[in-house]
């Protein structure tokens, strides 16, 4: 959702208070930064889904001080649309593809209290209603999901989802925190040895540059880190194998998915899985 942050929203109150004095002090020159490097999309989320996105990593906050109930998307500022009209526009488009299925994953709900958490996941039933699919230990596939009329797999990460049957646990998540596409390749390898969850998880192609990094080259941008690094991203997703093996991926998450050909090549490590099948299924016979 940071295509659409509000250059002029306060600072999340989790950044740290040096990094909110130099805000205060020097907007002209912090302000441009956090835009440039807090923008990892420039596409509408009508635009991914209509692209083929359907894993949604989206960051909720309160905005402090404020007296409505607005909920905000975030990454270092919140954004110009509020959490609901943002969701209402994806009902809508499910509603005109009724054999679509996405996963919203809902994380951080920095300045929510219990009460705000409450009332967020009741307007998320009532918005997408019979369309949440219910947390389920049984194995999902498309067949079942389109049977039981399924098109919303809602995950929650805090502890008031283990109440609602609606919400799915926290997704992991492997960030690799990394600048260069080597590190992000090198961190994820290591963690594909380690074991892969036993439910959905999240591969993600994300760079990191930290701020002494962006204070040494302002004419950098997150949008420019990453096409610089992307044919090196692009060769070893290619390399991937979906399905159920200890090294198979699940979900691959990146930046910039409107300039950057991350679904068709996605897509296509599906017919690995399908060309293995029909091979298995030739042998069999």
């Amino acid at each position: 959702m940071s295509y659409c942050l509000d250059i002029n929203s306060p600072l999340l109150w989790s950044e740290s208070d040096i990094f909110r004095v130099l805000d205060r002090l020097f907007p002209c020159l912090t302000r441009p930064t956090i835009f440039k490097w807090a923008t990892t999309q420039d596409k509408s989320i009508e635009d991914q889904l209509s692209m083929g996105i359907r894993y949604f990593d989206l960051r909720v906050a309160h905005k402090q001080s404020d007296s409505s109930d607005d909920l905000y998307f975030t990454h270092v500022i919140y954004t110009h649309q509020t959490v609901l009209e943002t969701l209402v526009s994806v009902a809508t488009w499910l509603k005109s593809h009724p054999k679509e299925i996405i996963i919203l994953a809902c994380s951080h709900f920095e300045g929510m209290d219990d009460k705000c958490h409450e009332s967020f996941i009741f307007s998320l039933k009532k918005l997408f209603g019979s369309k949440l699919c219910p947390r389920q230990d049984s194995e999902l596939t498309l067949r079942s999901l389109w049977a039981a009329g399924y098109q919303v797999i809602l995950s929650y990460e805090n502890q008031v989802a283990s109440r609602h049957e609606e919400l799915w646990p926290a997704i992991p998540y492997w960030w690799a925190n990394q600048r260069t596409a080597q590190g992000v390749i090198q961190y994820l390898d290591w963690t594909k040895e380690q074991g892969r969850p036993d439910g959905f998880f999240v591969a993600g192609l994300n760079l990191t540059a930290d701020r002494c990094y962006i204070a040494q080259n302002p004419k950098e941008s997150l949008r420019s880190l990453t096409y610089s690094n992307w044919d090196s991203l692009t060769k070893w997703v290619e390399k991937q194998l979906p399905g159920p093996q200890p090294e198979s991926l699940n979900i691959i998450a990146g930046d910039f998915v409107g300039p950057l050909s991350i679904c068709p090549m996605v897509i296509a490590l599906n017919h690995k899985l399908r060309k293995k099948n029909i091979n298995q299924i030739r042998k069999h016979f």
